[in-house]
């Protein structure tokens, strides 16, 4: 099997996930999962693909990712996964579907208007 590429997106974060047969190493930025996720509930959310699919040990993959904070780039991550995991088996596709994964979340800040403190936060009005 050749190198998979694919590309996920969250805010503004950007993935960049190359899959090719191994034996489940994932490293993200040029260091370990753990190292660069912490929190056990991010590297659920760039592990849930590979689980799902059954695929946990079968791959390695290297990721790079820049851009948002780190809850997008995880989630950026996650949908890169299951991108190329749709590419390696066209049945991933039934189980990823449901749960969300193929979707790309296309929320994002909304900008500041001119004359507001924020988005959507005015400035205290006081009438004397």
């Amino acid at each position: 099997m050749d190198v998979i590429h694919k590309i996920g997106r969250r805010k503004t974060a950007v993935a960049r996930v190359y899959v090719a047969s191994g034996t489940g190493a994932i490293t993200i930025n040029k260091k370990d999962i753990t190292a660069y996720f912490p929190t056990a509930t991010l590297q659920y959310k760039v592990k849930q693909p590979l689980v799902m699919t059954n695929n946990d040990s079968n791959f390695d993959i290297t990721v790079n990712v820049l851009g948002g904070g780190i809850t997008g780039q995880a989630e950026a991550v996650r949908l890169a996964i299951s991108r190329a995991m749709c590419e390696v088996d066209a049945e991933n596709r039934l189980t990823l579907k449901p749960e969300g994964l193929l979707t790309r979340d296309p929320r994002m800040v909304e900008r500041k208007k001119f004359g507001q403190k924020k988005a959507r936060k005015k400035f205290q009005f006081s009438k004397r």
